[in-house]
């Protein structure tokens, strides 16, 4: 990979990438040969059985809940809301701490308000009919593979809206789950809302850390999320990407 460093977060990441690259191609296998077969994750009963679907499931509610209690083996991304990685830069301004979170706050709103609106239509759809579960389904699972790209080749919301530095600047980070399971609260269902509700509590413990300690988000108070204290360096594909002729003027 030319120049790239191999750090252990990014070997990981690339090799969770390629576990969602199989999981999208088989789930959208089914879904372009035999569609009707993904409304099973709706319907099957537990009680017959333990569907393949269900294993579906069972990976998101797991990357979830593995969220919900991070361990050291993630990102400095995510465990930067946490007191253990907290790196205090002593004499960072206040005032100038309260003028980046009430900026980062602005622009998490617009992706927030960009997010809702956009998927609305997706409800609205699937309430006439035009759209299926099984629709609204791939789309959950196009999303779970769009996170790990946005992460290692390019995101909309930071190029566009957020403009961080890196993942481990992001003010949303850990805003991905609500974002990948939110086709999820349109369909009454255990398996759907599970997920849905499961990916709000993983946004409120997020939103409840920034709100409570915005001093460790913020690169000029907290030296962990500096570039030469990164350890991850998992922005090294993305940065080359962002280098070209095409995308040089998003940098």
């Amino acid at each position: 990979m030319g120049n790239i460093t191999l750090t252990d977060i990014l070997k990981r990441y690339l090799g969770k990438l390629a576990l969602r690259i199989l999981i999208f191609l088989t789930i959208l296998t089914v879904y372009l040969t035999r569609k009707e077969t993904l409304f099973l994750f709706f319907t099957y009963p537990t009680s017959d059985g333990v569907h393949p679907l269900h294993l579906l499931w069972a990976i998101f509610m797991l990357m979830m809940l593995r969220h919900l209690f991070p361990g050291r083996r993630f990102t400095m991304a995510l465990r930067k809301s946490m007191q253990n990685t907290f790196q205090k830069i002593p004499d960072h301004s206040p005032l100038e701490l309260y003028q980046f979170v009430h900026g980062q706050n602005i622009r998490a709103w617009k992706v927030m308000i960009s997010w809702l609106l956009v998927n609305g239509i997706f409800g609205v759809l699937f309430w006439v009919g035009i759209l299926g579960q099984a629709d609204l389904l791939m789309l959950t699972v196009f999303y779970f593979l769009c996170d790990y790209l946005c992460i290692l080749f390019f995101c909309p919301f930071q190029s566009f809206i957020m403009k961080n530095t890196c993942c481990v600047n992001c003010r949303i980070y850990d805003w991905g789950h609500f974002m990948m399971f939110l086709p999820m609260a349109f369909i009454q269902n255990f398996f759907s809302w599970s997920l849905f509700f499961t990916s709000c509590l993983v946004l409120i413990r997020w939103e409840l850390g920034y709100a409570a300690h915005p001093e460790r988000f913020w690169r000029e108070s907290n030296a962990a999320l500096q570039c030469a204290f990164c350890q991850d360096k998992t922005c090294q594909i993305k940065k080359k990407i962002a280098k070209t002729a095409f995308f040089s003027h998003l940098s």
